[in-house]
């Protein structure tokens, strides 16, 4: 399910003909060698591909277009080796609409004290061009990424390579259809939000289905089917009847079973990628579900709970960056719960009625059946595990009327102090930061809902990155963070980003 395509990136060098033939042979020869070693240096998720060397407008222009075009293309990589004058470029990137890396490097490490002259200077001037054209940049308030640094150092290499992840994310949030099983949660007013601008803003369709039209996809799923996905649940999964009568519980295992299975197809047949339930409207189904859709998130869909589409949408575009990630921590759906205010000891509990992604698992993975008070249906069965250690992001994208706001906070998972033997789902616990004050001051101040899109794999940098180029406000909190500096900051954001 998180198989994206086989995305590439489009190198292009900028130049121009001042210095003649000689010259531009040697910045096609330099340019070919910086995409050779960067593909060579295993630090880059994605492919990147040689252009020629961009002179004139009309050949910028076509190459910037043919990206446009080029499905497999998932943005460009741009590098002005020598002086080259900005004007050719604008029409190219006016009409460009993919998401633009502006590298500002230079072939050579160190200047060549004993040997340098003024052809070396005019042929290596990155520290000119590269400032002429990004003043183009700026003059036509585009969005661009900027990375400056040696194109051999491996942590230049590294932050190009996170950048690719942030304009796969951007690519891929064109493609993303959110079903709604039901409706929002009534009176509930942070999971509402503007459906028409989210697809105009970020390229989401977000559909509404009647419950038992996917309650009817439940029930044709074979007997056969479920036993099979059952028997898979039970060697992979320990089984903790904790007393219950063995068949009985295999039985609501079972229900769990045919949920995922009928959910699957249905989202497949339909082609969605996330995913939103309500406990309030369950039709006919007999169980809220809750390992099924622990799986369907382990496989790649984004999914909220109580109608909360927006946080499904972004755990998709969140997975789908962190696709073919090697070492993985995980990413999920996550919800605020209680807190911890012993001194020193300071966190959040992290939960959900039963929907957590199990790739944040650390240790077993249990199977449990308990009674659920919401619903009303029969007790639903769930994976039930506690979260990794280690430092992570949590999102929040809330619709404030006149806008879009992506709120991200760095925040710290560590072991809860004490066993919790009776809270029968999965858990995570975390310390925002800077601290758990400042961080829950400034998380309401900013308007932060109680759901969030959770990855461990993500930096506060890359969704940063992804707002900008969906155009939306984005606002951190993080180890910096003081509330006088933070609600200046959403004073001003309300100034820019205003209609």
């Amino acid at each position: 399910m998180l198989q994206t395509k086989k995305y590439q990136f489009w190198f292009c060098t900028g130049s121009q003909d001042l210095y003649g033939d000689e010259c531009l042979a040697h910045v096609a020869e330099h340019s070919k060698k910086i995409v050779e070693a960067l593909n060579a240096s295993g630090n880059l998720p994605y492919e990147l591909v040689w252009k020629p060397t961009l002179i004139t407008n009309e050949l910028i222009r076509k190459t910037l277009n043919e990206a446009n075009t080029d499905p497999d293309c998932a943005g460009v990589i741009t590098w002005m080796h020598t002086f080259s004058p900005s004007k050719s470029w604008i029409l190219g990137l006016q009409e460009y609409r993919k998401p633009l890396l502006h590298f500002h490097t230079q072939f050579n490490q160190e200047i060549p004290y004993d040997t340098i002259d003024m052809d070396f200077m005019n042929e290596n001037q990155a520290a000119h061009g590269d400032r002429e054209y990004g003043h183009i940049f700026t003059r036509l308030g585009m969005e661009r990424k900027i990375i400056m640094g040696y194109w051999a150092d491996p942590a230049v290499q590294k932050q190009m390579g996170s950048w690719m992840r942030t304009a796969v994310g951007v690519m891929e949030s064109s493609h993303i259809r959110v079903m709604r099983v039901a409706d929002n949660m009534r009176n509930v007013a942070v999971t509402e939000g503007d459906k028409v601008e989210a697809q105009i803003k970020f390229g989401w369709e977000i559909d509404a289905y009647p419950i038992n039209e996917i309650a009817d996809a439940v029930e044709a799923v074979s007997q056969s089917d479920i036993d099979a996905l059952v028997e898979e649940y039970y060697s992979v999964y320990q089984i903790l009847t904790e007393g219950r009568d063995e068949k009985e519980f295999r039985r609501h295992v079972a229900v769990q079973a045919g949920i995922e299975l009928g959910f699957e197809r249905f989202l497949k047949e339909k082609n969605y990628q996330a995913v939103v339930t309500h406990f309030g409207d369950l039709g006919s189904l007999k169980q809220l579900p809750g390992l099924a859709i622990q799986r369907l998130m382990e496989k790649g869909y984004g999914f909220g709970a109580e109608g909360d589409w927006k946080t499904a949408a972004m755990v998709r575009v969140m997975k789908l960056m962190t696709a073919g990630m090697k070492d993985a921590k995980g990413t999920s759906f996550m919800e605020d719960y209680t807190y911890n205010l012993v001194p020193g000891k300071e966190g959040i509990l992290q939960a959900h009625m039963l929907e957590v992604c199990p790739t944040i698992a650390d240790g077993p993975i249990s199977i449990k059946a308990q009674p659920l008070s919401m619903g009303e249906r029969e007790d639903p069965a769930r994976l039930v595990f506690t979260a990794k250690e280690g430092p992570g992001i949590a999102t929040s994208l809330v619709d404030l009327g006149d806008r879009f706001r992506l709120i991200i906070n760095e925040v710290d998972c560590r072991k809860t102090e004490k066993p919790m033997p009776k809270l029968p789902v999965a858990t995570a616990f975390w310390t925002p930061r800077p601290n758990l004050k400042t961080g829950a001051e400034a998380w309401i101040l900013a308007g932060g809902a109680h759901h969030t899109a959770f990855s461990y794999d993500l930096t506060a940098e890359q969704m940063g990155d992804w707002a900008a180029y969906m155009g939306i406000e984005a606002v951190y909190i993080d180890a910096d963070t003081t509330i006088r500096q933070f609600k200046n900051e959403l004073r001003w954001n309300s100034a820019a980003f205003c209609k």
